[in-house]
């Protein structure tokens, strides 16, 4: 029974190990004002989320019309920049709903734009056969039932669960995933976002996800272990792990966690026109790679205009990561944490017996390899597909490489071994 179990999650599990790369997309009426998603009805005003009082931040749907939305443009955009998968912000800790839910009046088909924008994003990602999951937030800054909204929301907006109309909330909760489990056709991924919170009783969610959509993956936010674990805006250092390993180690393969971080490309997971610190494309490309090379999922995040558009800074280096990947996608699509995890200059991954180095540093000789122990029968680099000659002795490995790194951002050298 424990193997026919543990067969059942490899297989629901496949598709997300196969994908490694998503798109995560925060919007919401915040982007108005360029604000934080949510964040400053909790905080305090700052520089960091946004300086806008919670009546100013409560209105803005009442102005909230994003004419220029193209939905299939944005699954076209994911597709080109190899994105295998998108998560897109059903309901955040505002409590807005994205979709259009029965059991409130605080979402998007009460704006001036009036339509289901979670609806239209479903059918433009089954028209291009992309996998589409929901954030989801249990924290919910406009219902009664999740804290006293007579109060402001800076003063509990950790929820109050020991009212007694915490019960209601999580009925509310109920209703909603309900909704975008039968409404919506396949859901890949149901994204908790919980803050921390273990009030959510996340058994009763785990039984409703498996009743009504058994293949749909969720996460660990929301009190319970989910699929997946979830770093947020870095990578782990070493592989995440069922057990402690040493430093450089690597897990066996029952032991390994399973695991997806999300990173914005600017400093904002909302649309925020101040925010012009974007992650350059090399930067982006070498962090793809270093979640790869440690079996992680990278779930890299846009924050659409209040027109609906994404913004050309974005689509300028998503489109970028797509040509890099045409080019190297098969050193990171369906591969795993790779043999060598303390190397300086490069990183590796591996697909079956073939390890992928990717060069960082290029040298100017030959590309030493420590502590390989595996026998290597042939090196190719993957932009031309060229061979290159190589020695192998005392357990190093020697490549003989050109003069100059094929690829600006990240060289990669297939090792085929015995």
């Amino acid at each position: 029974m424990l193997l026919a179990s543990a067969a059942i999650a490899e297989d629901r599990t496949a598709w997300f190990r196969e994908a490694k790369f998503g798109m995560f997309i925060h919007w919401g009426p915040y982007s108005l004002a360029s604000v934080e998603a949510s964040w400053p009805l909790m905080t305090p005003p700052s520089k960091r989320f946004g300086f806008i009082s919670e009546p100013e931040y409560r209105a803005l749907p009442e102005r909230f019309n994003p004419v220029q939305y193209d939905p299939a443009a944005w699954v076209k955009l994911a597709k080109a920049a190899g994105q295998r998968y998108m998560v897109f912000t059903s309901k955040h800790h505002d409590g807005f709903c994205m979709f259009d839910s029965q059991f409130t009046r605080y979402k998007i088909t009460n704006t001036p734009y009036k339509k289901d924008t979670a609806a239209m994003l479903v059918e433009a990602a089954r028209n291009e056969g992309m996998k589409l999951g929901f954030y989801y937030s249990p924290p919910d800054m406009d219902h009664p039932g999740y804290r006293d909204t007579t109060k402001l929301s800076v003063t509990n907006w950790r929820g109050e669960p020991t009212r007694p109309e915490w019960s209601m909330y999580l009925d509310y909760m109920q209703l909603q995933v309900t909704e975008l489990l039968t409404r919506y056709g396949d859901v890949a991924i149901i994204w908790w976002d919980g803050l921390g919170g273990k009030s959510y009783d996340p058994t009763r969610f785990d039984r409703l996800i498996r009743e009504l959509q058994p293949k749909t993956l969720t996460n660990n936010r929301v009190g319970s272990p989910g699929d997946y674990i979830t770093p947020e805006q870095f990578v782990p250092k070493t592989i995440p792990s069922k057990k402690p390993l040493a430093p450089g180690a690597v897990p066996a393969p029952e032991d390994f966690q399973l695991w997806e971080t999300c990173m914005t490309i600017n400093g904002t997971w909302g649309y925020n026109k101040n925010d012009t610190k974007y992650k350059s494309t090399t930067q982006l490309i070498r962090t793809l790679i270093e979640v790869a090379s440690k079996g992680g999922n990278f779930l890299l995040n846009v924050g659409p205009t209040p027109e609906g558009t994404i913004q050309p800074e974005f689509a300028e280096r998503l489109l970028a990561i797509g040509e890099w990947m045409k080019v190297n996608g098969e050193a990171i699509y369906g591969t795993t944490y790779g043999p060598l995890q303390n190397l300086g200059f490069a990183r590796t991954t591996a697909k079956g017996k073939t390890i992928y180095l990717h060069v960082f540093d290029w040298p100017k000789g030959e590309l030493e390899v420590p502590g390989l122990g595996a026998r290597v029968v042939e090196a190719r680099l993957l932009k031309g597909s060229v061979k290159l000659g190589f020695r192998q002795a005392g357990g190093k490995l020697s490549i003989q490489v050109p003069a100059a790194a094929p690829d600006a951002h990240a060289s990669v050298i297939a090792l085929k071994t015995r």
